[in-house]
């Protein structure tokens, strides 16, 4: 290993896996050296297209002195067990989003990397991109006042109508809440800070899906979570948002975030994307106007925060898309799902601080 390069070894090899590589490979400091899935014959696929990635069974990569960083690629049943053996292995670790499915798989995945030293990082890492970072300037700098309000909107039919395997959509650990609500949420606490509390209510249209492309076109499985849910969040900042993230809306034109201020009003770029147009209204000119790029990292895809976490490894620095963001994420999420169900308003136990700001032009070796 050179010395200004961290190696990674992937686990899982799915749908998701070609997207990282795309962009790892494209991003310095980073080196993608092994992979390994259940099915030893899809790693061994990436390990053909891509000269110098290894594919190896998960227990190889885990003991390879070789690999740095284990990229956790798997479905969200499993990404508490392959982090658990990660860090165990003494490897640092990057996963998908949720770092687990309920916060007492998660607990403890903080705890054992902290006792050993190691880094716990997860995905979304869209908000170090120009779109949320420009708009995070943008709040930082007072541009629409003290920020009071926002509203967040994921609506969608269903991921059943593309994707060929969709159950784990729909199982613990699913559901347009924990899929897509990590990116939301993280963008939210990037904007305004941790939240204290949450109100909710849940519900679900059908309590069987059908897949509609691929060779299991047709077949029908079970729906175990809810696919409708919405709910207000309470930031410590005494700032209010409202929040909709739905599999059951065929056609919507919601907008993705707003946030709202004493002065002015922001619009957000969609989170589940790096870049994209920031705008803003205010109390004096209320048109809207697209703000310059004024932070983020230009160009990024999927595995900056990887590289991100890479360079606090190697400088010993702090990462931003953190395991500590990460799991109070997954707690607003996770009481979201409990003020539903229980129908009254639950507190969030943990809070977590804004990560650093991502400066303009900044590369994620040296930021």
């Amino acid at each position: 290993m050179g010395e200004q390069v961290t190696n990674i070894g992937i686990v899982g090899a799915g749908v998701i896996s070609g997207t990282y590589l795309e962009h790892l490979a494209k991003l310095p400091g980073v080196d993608v050296v092994a992979v390994a899935d259940l099915d030893l014959s899809r790693a061994q696929a990436i390990a053909d297209q891509h000269p110098g990635i290894r594919a190896l069974s998960s227990e190889d990569l885990l003991a390879d002195p070789g690999v740095d960083i284990i990229l956790n690629l798997t479905i969200p049943a499993a990404h508490a067990s392959v982090n658990q053996a990660a860090l165990q292995a003494g490897k640092h670790v990057y996963g998908e989003k949720p770092l687990a499915v309920d916060r007492a798989e998660a607990e403890p995945l903080l705890k054992l990397a902290a006792a050993g030293n190691l880094r716990i990082g997860c995905a979304p890492d869209t908000v170090l991109g120009t779109g949320t970072q420009t708009a995070r300037a943008a709040l930082d700098r007072g541009d629409i006042g003290v920020p009071t309000a926002a509203t967040a909107s994921f609506v969608t039919p269903g991921h059943e109508l593309w994707h060929p395997a969709p159950e784990f959509y729909y199982q613990p650990g699913g559901g347009p809440l924990l899929d897509m609500g990590p990116y939301y949420v993280s963008s939210l606490v990037t904007l305004l800070g941790p939240v204290r509390r949450v109100t909710g209510r849940a519900g679900r249209a059908h309590d069987q899906r059908k897949v509609h492309t691929g060779p299991r076109a047709g077949e029908t499985f079970p729906v175990e979570v809810p696919t409708h849910v919405t709910g207000i969040l309470e930031h410590e900042s005494g700032a209010l948002t409202t929040v909709l993230m739905s599999f059951d809306v065929w056609a919507a034109r919601l907008p993705r975030i707003e946030v709202h201020g004493t002065e002015g009003s922001l619009s957000v770029p969609d989170p589940n994307n790096f870049d994209g147009k920031v705008e803003i209204a205010t109390a004096t000119a209320r048109d809207w106007t697209e703000l310059p790029v004024a932070g983020g990292y230009a160009g990024a895809g999927r595995g900056v925060g990887v590289a991100d976490m890479a360079r606090a490894i190697r400088t010993g620095g702090d990462h931003r898309a953190n395991g500590a963001l990460a799991y109070h994420v997954l707690d607003v999420l996770e009481s979201l799902l409990e003020a539903a169900a229980q129908d009254q308003p639950v507190d969030v136990a943990s809070t977590v601080e804004r990560p650093a700001a991502v400066p303009l032009g900044a590369s994620p070796e040296s930021a």
